[in-house]
């Protein structure tokens, strides 16, 4: 695989609840913090989007747009010249098929989702976007996104055979479908900018492809086509750490991963990720991630 894949492979996408917003006249809705990332698509309308804690002036979201809410601290959706806000659980509590209605309706309608993960290292990704990703109706591909979010209502309300396996496929089409975006913005940094640079992506796609190896620098620059001092610097000015920091981090996600969902003991995983013995691999361990691999297999939770 390659490595985006490989990241959402070990985050276990999985879909939780879909809802419809229909709102008229002036309006303004908070909404609580939650988990995961919120997906929304406006079919009608347009309102304003702001995050919490962000200095970022709110973003103007009109029909066709969509967008992913990626912090999971409380928002605010509003429309020109809002009032005073209220809290989204006056409205979303009385929604019927699950839509909810604000003023009567009829000005504007949103269709949203939100994404849990299955696997712990959610801010592997959460962390490389920003707090908003806005995907504007002027892109073919947000005709991809709508439907698919329009798919995944259908099949979250319908309950049809196989529909929650659907759900999950129809979640991981639509955050690929968003990241590919985003890498193709230029606006991106961390792996995820790595992944927008053609040379530091065989770098990357080498040490996720074989994470037990002994890398060097030296191996690392051949594969990306630079100089090894060429190689680093760009590495770290990208990522945000060297290219052998990015490759400890990598290995003990994995193993991490394999901890909470197998029985191999802790020489083995440590084997698998490349450390020839059980205490290397626990001293590595607890300097990344905090506590040794006994502690984290037993502590159930990253």
């Amino acid at each position: 695989m390659d490595p985006l894949s490989d990241v959402l492979s070990l985050l276990r996408p999985k879909t939780a609840i879909s809802a419809g917003l229909d709102a008229g006249g002036e309006w303004g809705i908070r909404f609580s913090a939650h988990q995961g990332i919120k997906f929304n698509t406006v079919v009608q309308g347009a309102c304003w989007v702001s995050v919490e804690g962000e200095v970022d002036a709110p973003l103007r979201i009109e029909a066709g747009d969509c967008f992913l809410l990626t912090r999971g601290r409380p928002f605010q959706f509003a429309s020109d010249g809002a009032p005073a806000t209220i809290d989204s659980a006056t409205i979303y509590d009385k929604a019927t098929d699950g839509i909810a209605t604000c003023n009567g309706g009829g000005d504007f309608f949103l269709i949203g989702g939100r994404f849990s993960f299955e696997g712990d290292h959610a801010g592997l990704l959460f962390n490389a976007l920003p707090p908003i990703v806005h995907v504007r109706d002027a892109s073919n591909q947000a005709a991809v996104l709508r439907w698919s979010l329009e798919q995944l209502a259908m099949e979250l309300k319908q309950g049809s055979p196989g529909g929650a396996l659907m759900a999950d496929y129809l979640a991981q089409i639509m955050l690929l479908q968003v990241l590919r975006l985003w890498l193709a913005s230029g606006k991106h940094s961390g792996w995820l900018g790595a992944l927008a640079d053609h040379r530091l992506t065989r770098a990357l796609s080498a040490l996720h492809a074989e994470p037990e190896r002994r890398w060097t620098l030296a191996d690392l620059a051949g594969l990306a086509g630079m100089s090894r001092t060429t190689f680093a610097e760009r590495f770290r000015s990208v990522v945000g750490q060297t290219p052998l920091d990015y490759l400890a981090g990598w290995r003990m996600r994995l193993a991490a991963d394999r901890l909470h969902r197998s029985d191999e003991s802790v020489a083995t995983i440590g084997f698998s990720v490349g450390y020839e013995s059980e205490a290397a691999f626990s001293t590595a361990f607890r300097r990344v991630m905090g506590r040794t691999p006994t502690q984290y297999r037993r502590a159930g939770f990253s």
